[in-house]
């Protein structure tokens, strides 16, 4: 389970040694950590807010109020108010825990990178923070996963690429065989036209002189009989003239 840091102000005999604004200050993140503690985060940002307003360089309200954005998911919120704190604290105590809850805010995240420096800060700070320590060593695992399955989405992305291109060669090549297909089958039926106009061509050469050689026997015919008409006429004529000798 991921480990959180916090700080309460007990130190309510302080209050007789600060002003009022101190006071008051203390007194709106005693409310915020009591609210803290019943898991009341909104309202407990809000005490810590009013806190700031008396006293803006509190680092009590601000670490605190930051523990309450990282409660609320607001985490971005969280590591920028962290950061604040980053650039102004010198204690290495307070830096450790600083970088701690940075490392916990990138974890949340997700940003497992992000967050292995940031814990790497706090050891750097305090090396003896077996917390931070165990933190550290859950977020170089969950980076490695989280690479691993990057590289596992690649190599899926990759195929699915290389599978979707080999769909559309095949289908590529299937129009390409059936266009070729088409092409051989139009050539055969241009072939088969071509074949059947050069026979009926051949043919009609043919036709035509059997309607000549038609009308030559037609006409020879029709010269025989008009010779026999010619003939029996003569015949006729000679009998008729040989019976009038004979009178």
């Amino acid at each position: 389970m991921m480990k959180f840091k916090y700080i309460l102000l007990l130190s309510a005999f302080l209050f007789s040694l600060v002003n009022v604004n101190a006071q008051d200050e203390r007194r709106f993140i005693r409310s915020g950590n009591s609210h803290f503690t019943d898991s009341a985060y909104l309202e407990s940002e809000i005490e810590y807010r009013k806190a700031l307003d008396k006293t803006g360089d509190s680092f009590e309200g601000q670490f605190n109020l930051g523990d309450a954005l990282y409660k609320q998911e607001k985490y971005n919120n969280a590591i920028d108010q962290f950061q604040i704190l980053a650039g102004v604290e010198t204690d290495p105590q307070r830096l450790s825990e600083v970088y701690h809850n940075i490392g916990n805010s990138y974890f949340a995240m997700q940003k497992y990178q992000e967050s292995i420096e940031a814990y790497k800060n706090a050891l750097r700070n305090n090396p003896e923070d077996h917390d931070t320590r165990y933190n550290l060593i859950a977020a170089q695992k969950m980076l490695q996963q989280q690479q691993q399955d990057q590289q596992n989405q690649d190599q899926n992305k990759d195929q699915e690429q290389q599978q979707e291109q080999n769909k559309e060669q095949q289908q590529k090549n299937q129009e390409q065989q059936q266009q070729e297909q088409n092409k051989d089958q139009q050539q055969e039926q241009n072939q088969d036209q071509q074949q059947n106009q050069q026979q009926k061509q051949q043919q009609q050469p043919e036709e035509q002189m059997s309607k000549e050689d038609a009308q030559r026997l037609l006409n020879a015919i029709q010269q025989d009989e008009n010779e026999l008409q010619k003939k029996l006429q003569k015949a006729k004529a000679a009998k008729q003239t040989k019976t009038e000798k004979n009178w």
